[in-house]
C-alpha cells in the first residue's frame, strides 16, 4: 500500500474512480445545463454530444488532490485550486455561449498569474541551450511563464480535433513527466501527474471509440482542455525549475511535441496568411491524417505513439549527455519539417496515405476525400 501511495498509483486509480463517477453523473444532466456541442458548422459529430469531461475530471482531481496531500504543499494547491476552478469556469461558459478568444486569453493571463504569485511556479532559467551556462530570465521570468502557460493551454485546445487525441497525447505526457520526476527523486510531483493522468484516463473511456462504443459519448470541451493544459504547464514548470530535483527545460518540448509542434506551425502559417492564429481550418494534423485514410482512433494511437517514442528518444538522448542545443535544434527542425510537409496540402495528403498503406496499417479505406476549403472537424477542438 505504501508503494502506491508513494508512487501515485494509489491517487490515480482514485481519481479515475471520481472522474468515472462524475461523467456518469454529469451525462444525463448535460441537456439540462446546456452542455451539449451541437452538430452544426465546422463540426461533423452525427449527434448532440455532452461536453462534460473538464468539469469531471477538475472535480476529480482537485478532490483527490485536496484530500491526499499533506500540509507543506497544500498552500500551493489552493493557488493551484483557484486558477483551475478560473479557466473551468469560463471554458465552461465558453462552450455554452462561444466567447470570444480574447476573453478566454484574459482569464489564462490572470490564471497564470495565479501560479506565478501564488504558489511561486514560473520559469526562472532555460537551461543551457546555447552550450554555456544556465540561462537565467531574470525580470523577464513572468512574462516567459504567462506567455508559456497560453501557448500550452491553447496548444492542447487546437489539438482537441479528434476523439480521444487530445486526451491521449495529455495522459502520454503526464505519465513520461511522472516517469522524470520519479528518475529525479520528486515523488511529490510524480504523484501528481499521475493522479491527473488517472482522471484523464477514466475520461477517455467517454471519449475514445471502441467496438461497443462507436463514437464519443462526452467530450472534454474548452473547460477540459484549459484544465489540462493549466497541470501540464504547472507540473512542467515545477519539474524543470527544482534545483533539488533538476531536470532540463529542453526535455518538456519532447514529452508533449504533437501539440506544440502543430500550435507552432500553425500560428506561423496562419500569421503568413494573414488569418488570426485562433480562426478555425482544416489544416491541423489530425485533419491531414484523416484526409489521408486514417480513422480518428487511429490517427490518435498512432500520434500518441510517436509522441512516447519522442518522449523515450529524447530521454535517453540526456543520459546519453548528449548537448541540449542539439537535443532543442533536432526539435526545431522536426517543426520545420512539419511546416515543410503540411504547407501543401497535397502532399501532406500523400504522406499520411503512403503511411496508412504500410503493412502495420493496411490498405487505406475508400472514403472520399473533403474538398478543400470545407471545414469539418471530428470533435470539438478549433
Amino acid at each position: 500500500m505504501d508503494f502506491l501511495i508513494d508512487t501515485g498509483l494509489f491517487q490515480g486509480i482514485a481519481a479515475a474512480a471520481l472522474t468515472w463517477l462524475m461523467m456518469k453523473v454529469l451525462h444525463p444532466f448535460a441537456p439540462r445545463l446546456n452542455l451539449l456541442d451541437f452538430p452544426k458548422g465546422r463540426k461533423d459529430h452525427a449527434h448532440p454530444t455532452a461536453i462534460t469531461g473538464g468539469l469531471a475530471m477538475a472535480v476529480a482531481f482537485i478532490a483527490v488532490v485536496l484530500t491526499t496531500l499533506d500540509a507543506y504543499a497544500m498552500a500551493s494547491m489552493i493557488s493551484f485550486t483557484s486558477a483551475s476552478v478560473l479557466l473551468v469556469a469560463v471554458g465552461l461558459y465558453d462552450d455554452r455561449n462561444d466567447l470570444r478568444w480574447y476573453w478566454r486569453i484574459l482569464a489564462q493571463v490572470i490564471a497564470s498569474l495565479i501560479m506565478i504569485y501564488g504558489a511561486g511556479v514560473r520559469v526562472e532559467q532555460l537551461g543551457a541551450v546555447f552550450g554555456m551556462d544556465d540561462l537565467a530570465l531574470g525580470w523577464l521570468s513572468v512574462p516567459f511563464t504567462v506567455f508559456a502557460t497560453i501557448g500550452i493551454i491553447n496548444a492542447i485546445n487546437m489539438i482537441d480535433g479528434a476523439d480521444g487525441l487530445a486526451g491521449l497525447l495529455v495522459a502520454a505526457c503526464l505519465t513520461m513527466l511522472a516517469a522524470a520526476a520519479l528518475y529525479a527523486g520528486n515523488t511529490w510531483l510524480s504523484r501528481l501527474a499521475l493522479t491527473i493522468a488517472g482522471a484523464v484516463g477514466a475520461f477517455l473511456l467517454y471519449n475514445m471509440r471502441f467496438p461497443w462504443q462507436p463514437r464519443a459519448k462526452a467530450f472534454m470541451g474548452n473547460a477540459g482542455s484549459a484544465f489540462l493544459g493549466l497541470v501540464v504547464a504547472w507540473v512542467v514548470f515545477r519539474l524543470t525549475q527544482n534545483t533539488s530535483h533538476p531536470v532540463n527545460p529542453v526535455l518538456a518540448l519532447w514529452l508533449i511535441p504533437v501539440p506544440v509542434m502543430d500550435c507552432l506551425v500553425l500560428t506561423v502559417r496562419r500569421s503568413r496568411e494573414g488569418r488570426s492564429p485562433f480562426s478555425a481550418g482544416r489544416d491541423h494534423i489530425h485533419h491531414f491524417m484523416q484526409d489521408g485514410g486514417f480513422g480518428p482512433t487511429q490517427a490518435a494511437l498512432l500520434l500518441a505513439a510517436f509522441s512516447v517514442a519522442c518522449g523515450l528518444a529524447a530521454g535517453q538522448a540526456m543520459r546519453l549527455d548528449i548537448p541540449h542545443p542539439v537535443i532543442l535544434v533536432t526539435f526545431l527542425l522536426l517543426c520545420a519539417g512539419w511546416y515543410w510537409v503540411s504547407a501543401d496540402r497535397l502532399r501532406a495528403l500523400a504522406f499520411f496515405a503512403t503511411l496508412r498503406r504500410l503493412p502495420v496499417f493496411g490498405m487505406p479505406p475508400q472514403r472520399p476525400k473533403p474538398r478543400p476549403g470545407v471545414d469539418i472537424v471530428e470533435s470539438d477542438g478549433a
